[in-house]
């Protein structure tokens, strides 16, 4: 099975077992530059876990290129912890990389009590708020120097390889770029001369690290901000590349100022292949394809049909380190989804703080979070099987618990299905095939359309309940909104029932946001359909444009706060709400509802009265947390733990970290 996929591959001279490599992804697991405990545990389940390359970085050499919150390798003092890396991550089976940074003009260093960032010209950078010095000649050749030294420490700590990046708008992309190279001296100016940098960089490192040690370089197969290179021209650059001596490309999608998506759920799986593919037909060495890479038959088919030779798993083996040894064994559906969220990984690194997972409890806690089989198994009852229910019946089967699960509903999953709903979020329903597959794998007794009281526990005699009753839609101090004309936007986004042409959204966070685009995409075009006439020719690309965003819905979102959105993630917010602006959506902040009678929304708003008129009125202000099983257990003294919503309502991630917790903690 995936017979591709797990073919090996030789980079120059080196034999990679298989087609599936970990790019390099920051952590944060340190704020000193320094290797340590964490980062280690971390890396070997990763190669533990049958990738065929893991490469760690991003991997800076100086303050100026990096500042202390990457990992360092500018002096001969770290070479030691990196070789400790190194043999680890061979020991567990994989070849070992090291990715080299230097981030130019989107360098925090100044932020973080550094020098000035860096770069080609003294162009403002949107991404950090703040203006580069220009490098000198001299800057120049010391930085290049320090590329070639840090990858000389590379292979002495005893790595396979060493990538260098030259994507995602960092210092060599800013080289490259006409709308970030100003110069007017040998490094600036024609084609030629904006690739000298890389190029001398590449060159320098083949001279001195001998012709068989491999060489990557991760680049953008198209910047997607304009005025930038684009597909049409980076397959010169690799081309530049490769003459000067790179054995692997790895390519990837635009800069992190792009205002085209690179790695939320609106990407469809593997969009970005064409990418590699376009850089694939320029040159003869093996290509890379990453971004949204999420399974295994998609990661085939793209070896197979030749659209590259490798695949980069970056999120996908944090949520799942095994996914390679899930699927060369045949087990895709235990496979553990990346859903593509960003909260645990991309949110928390544009927060300063440490990665960690939605979907695995134990990514960046490998040594501390481990579920032991227990000498004496308990009789574990859990009640509610949503996220927090369902991760912590499989995790006490796991264990060795006997375990029963009880769902009121007619189905597993509990909020996911409302969660996965709106436009481009069905990702999340990959959740519930997992957790599905895993109870069946267990052979946990799950009882659907049965509600639990106290009574039926105390007749089951559980010795340990866990209670995950989840939350239920909030119903604010607003005159008429138990009216039955006004639905929840659980209701909604569950049911999807037939509503009218002029909708109010009240509330403006993530769940309001969600339903509002919810509801404004009703009427547009389908991906298949906007293929058919785009293919045909059937519309203009404008009116194609306009049928992909102007449904049959007029939606307007009313919000108490200043701004939408307050709840919702920084890498994912500003995709969100361009999305609201695109499908039309109106946007009426700083309002206080103060009645939504027959349809009649009044509102305050700067001090003056309002009224709307809408069909229908959509709650979404919020929830509460359902406590009847809970506050009834606290009576009797049955030993039980309270878990996901029903301690406070939260996102998904505090729902699955619970319930491995409350499994792991058990008594």
């Amino acid at each position: 099975m995936f017979e591709s996929l797990f073919s090996p591959i030789t980079i120059n001279k080196t034999v990679v077992k298989n087609r599936i490599a970990y790019p390099a992804l920051g952590l944060l697991f340190s704020y000193d530059g320094k290797l340590n405990d964490r980062y280690l545990n971390y890396f070997a389940e990763r190669a533990q876990g049958g990738a065929g390359i893991v490469t760690v970085g991003p991997v800076g050499f100086d303050m100026e290129g990096s500042g202390p919150v990457a990992l360092q390798l500018g002096t001969d003092d770290a070479i030691p912890d990196f070789a400790a890396l190194a043999s680890i991550i061979k020991q567990n089976g994989a070849r070992a990389w090291v990715q080299l940074f230097h981030a130019g003009a989107y360098s925090y260093s100044k932020m973080l009590g550094g020098p000035d960032p860096i770069a080609p010209s003294p162009v403002y950078s949107n991404y950090i708020k703040m203006m580069p010095r220009e490098m000198t000649i001299d800057d120049i050749k010391e930085v290049q120097e320090k590329f070639v030294n840090a990858a000389l420490r590379v292979r002495e700590a005893g790595f396979d390889g060493v990538e260098i990046i030259a994507s995602a708008g960092y210092l060599i992309t800013q080289f490259l770029s006409p709308l970030k190279n100003h110069r007017t001296d040998e490094y600036g100016g024609s084609f030629e001369n904006r690739t000298r940098f890389p190029r001398e960089i590449i060159e320098m490192m083949r001279q001195r690290l001998g012709p068989d040690y491999p060489v990557s370089i991760r680049m953008a197969g198209n910047d997607f901000v304009q005025g930038s290179n684009t597909d049409a021209e980076t397959p010169d650059i690799a081309q530049v590349y490769e003459k000067a001596g790179v054995n692997l490309i790895n390519v990837t999608g635009g800069w992190h100022e792009s205002r085209v998506p690179q790695l939320p759920m609106e990407l469809p799986r593997a969009v970005y292949s064409y990418l590699a593919l376009n850089i694939k037909r320029a040159v003869s060495v093996p290509v890379i394809a990453s971004n949204r890479i999420s399974d295994p038959f998609t990661a085939e088919q793209l070896i197979k049909d030749g659209i590259c030779d490798m695949v980069n798993l970056g999120r996908v083996l944090i949520a799942d380190p095994f996914w390679p040894q899930k699927a060369h064994e045949g087990n895709t559906d235990k496979i553990r989804p990346c859903v593509a969220c960003s909260q645990g990984c991309t949110d928390q690194l544009f927060s300063g703080k440490p990665v960690y997972c939605l979907a695995n409890p134990r990514a960046g806690y490998e040594a501390e979070r481990i579920i032991k089989k227990v000498k004496s198994p308990k009789r574990i009852m859990v009640v509610g099987a949503g996220p927090a229910g369902m991760e912590a019946a499989i995790r006490a089967a796991e264990a060795g618990h006997r375990v029963e699960l009880h769902e009121k509903s007619d189905r597993i999953g509990g909020q996911l299905w409302i969660a996965g709903a709106p436009p481009h979020k069905q990702e999340l329903w990959e959740l519930i095939h997992y957790y599905d597959a895993m109870l069946d794998t267990y052979d946990i007794d799950v009882s659907l359309e049965h509600e639990v009281d106290i009574e039926y526990i105390k007749k089951r005699k559980p010795d340990h309940v866990i209670v995950a009753e989840g939350a239920e839609p909030l119903m604010p101090p607003i005159d008429g909104i138990d009216d039955p004309s006004v639905v929840s936007a659980w209701r909604v986004l569950k049911d999807d029932p037939r509503l009218g042409i002029n909708i109010a959204v009240i509330g403006g966070g993530a769940v309001g946001l969600e339903t509002a685009e919810f509801l404004a995409a009703k009427g547009t075009l389908t991906p298949e359909a906007l293929h058919f006439l785009f293919m045909y020719e059937a519309e203009s690309v404008e009116r194609l444009r306009e049928l992909c965003t102007r449904g049959n819905k007029r939606v307007t979102i009313f919000e108490m706060l200043p701004k939408v959105g307050k709840d919702v993630g920084k890498s994912t917010r500003w995709v969100l709400l361009g999305n609201i602006d695109r499908y039309g959506v109106s946007v009426i902040p700083g309002a206080t509802v103060q009645s939504v009678k027959k349809g009649l929304v009044t509102f305050t708003r700067n001090g003056a009265t309002e009224s709307l008129q809408f069909d229908t009125v959509v709650n979404a202000v919020g929830s509460r947390s359902v406590r009847m099983i809970a506050d009834d257990l606290e009576k009797t003294g049955i030993p039980h733990t309270v878990i996901g919503d029903s301690v406070k309502p939260a996102q998904i991630d505090r729902a699955i970290h619970d319930g491995f917790l409350a499994v792991m903690n058990l008594n």
